[in-house]
């Protein structure tokens, strides 16, 4: 597994590596963000506003259907690597090939279950009467590209625990071009509207998962993907559920709290939504680069802690931490220096750049928070524990919130207030994470230490 795409988590400058490994992971994550925007770019601009509600509202029921699925690949991806830092090839092999039959039965299953639930979830969102049945035709085709969309993910995954972050990154960025293309060729050349942006996201994460899969089919044992070896080992399988479950529920339960500050973002008129909007396209990006970040935790930390470099694994979660922080605090001050140019490109009307400019100054100055917990949760599940940061996260990140919007802003409703709710659960975050972080990675070094 020695090739000059990977880099070695178990020796050299972790300072070097770690970032080496993260930019990769962070400017895929964004080019995903910035992909997402020209989809609902072009319908906007060359369809109908119905279209460009179909497309842009669809977002957390697409996350709805994914995000559990895509919690367990991170779980395949901690398991592999530490099988890597033990040198245990055999098991390596047998939990790819888990992994793959496991991403190719779960895509079709989500297949199957948005034909039919597709409806029924917008009707109970409440989606506006003249937007349903193309919000419908959208999901519906999106859905037919699950497969795909759950392959790569995997694959992407078992790349990056052998320390290959750049051709995930080369694949989604193929991927990524010719869906601008293809968008634009649907809506504008055949007029297909919904239909063709839905139809060139399916075949772009078609292109994406195919070149992950041939990197798989062409790399050295045991990393190797080979069809004849596709089967379920169930410690395999049971092992990546123990580790990518919570992740995964915790994507899943984000996504309510999300949609319940929504409902109170709602509450201060269309221009309040619309600022807000505007703002939250920075703290996606921001977001995007501190998941590289994780990644690179998660992975270092698993390679060396199966080769029992306690160490090292130290080292992985304060320079991982101290990197993420300084990039986090130099792309959200950037926002902040052009932050009246980056409004303009989104909106010149003047009820909408207030809520926006409250929003940039209240919430992107103390985003860098999020990178502690969150490299922090990344070192503990690089350790096998999942769960207990799901907890805590949850507990910070998405109750106190909710406690928030419902017992505190109907008697505090103004904006900065509702802004407040994310520095404040921040900084609650970050304290009780980083407290079970130093006691679970002071019981594991104590566990290995007596081994």
């Amino acid at each position: 597994m020695n090739s000059s795409r990977k880099l070695d988590p178990l020796h050299g400058s972790l300072a070097k590596n770690i970032l080496l490994f993260a930019l990769p992971v962070s400017f895929g994550a964004i080019l995903q963000q910035l992909f997402n925007a020209v989809d609902t770019a072009v319908v906007g601009r060359f369809a109908s506003p119905q279209a460009l509600a179909a497309v842009g509202s669809n977002g957390p029921v697409i996350n709805l259907f994914i995000n559990l699925f895509v919690g367990i690949s991170i779980g395949a991806g901690v398991i592999i690597a530490r099988y890597i830092g033990e040198g245990n090839k055999a098991r390596i092999s047998k939990a790819v090939h888990t992994a793959m039959l496991t991403a190719l039965i779960t895509g079709c299953i989500l297949l199957v279950m948005i034909q039919f639930f597709a409806r029924p979830i917008l009707n109970l969102i409440e989606t506006p009467d003249d937007v349903i049945e193309l919000t419908v035709l959208y999901l519906r085709i999106y859905g037919l590209g699950f497969p795909f969309i759950m392959l790569y993910n995997f694959g992407a995954a078992i790349l990056r625990s052998a320390g290959d972050s750049r051709r995930p990154l080369n694949a989604l960025t193929l991927a990524g071009v010719i869906n601008v293309f293809l968008n634009l060729f649907f809506v504008i050349v055949c007029h297909m509207s919904v239909a063709g942006v839905a139809l060139a996201t399916v075949i772009s994460n078609t292109i994406s998962s195919g070149l992950v899969i041939y990197y798989l089919m062409t790399e050295e044992e045991p990393l190797r993907l080979s069809i004849r070896k596709l089967a379920i080992s169930r410690q395999e399988l049971l092992s990546s559920l123990k580790i990518g479950m919570p992740a995964g529920l915790q994507s899943m339960v984000f996504s309510i709290s999300n949609t319940c500050i929504l409902s109170s973002i709602n509450s201060f008129g269309s221009s309040a939504v619309a600022g807000s909007a505007v703002a939250v396209n920075c703290e996606y990006w921001a977001y995007s680069l501190i998941t590289g970040f994780v990644q690179a935790t998660i992975t270092f930390t698993s390679q060396n802690y199966g080769a029992r470099q306690m160490d090292r694994c130290s080292k992985v979660w304060r320079w991982a931490t101290l990197e993420c922080i300084i990039a986090c605090m130099i792309l959200n001050s950037l926002f902040l220096v052009f932050r009246y140019p980056l409004i303009g490109l989104f909106t010149t009307d003047p009820k909408v750049i207030p809520f926006a400019l409250l929003r940039m100054t209240s919430v992107l100055g103390l985003q860098w928070l999020v990178a502690i917990y969150e490299v922090g949760s990344g070192s503990m599940r690089g350790f096998g524990q999942s769960l207990i940061p799901m907890l805590l996260i949850l507990f910070g990140s998405c109750l106190l919130r909710l406690v928030w919007i419902f017992a505190y802003i109907p008697t505090h409703h103004e904006w900065t207030t509702l802004m407040s709710i994310y520095p404040i659960t921040w900084i609650v975050t970050v304290i009780l994470v980083s407290t079970a972080r130093y006691l679970v990675a002071r019981a594991v070094y104590r566990k290995a230490a007596a081994a």
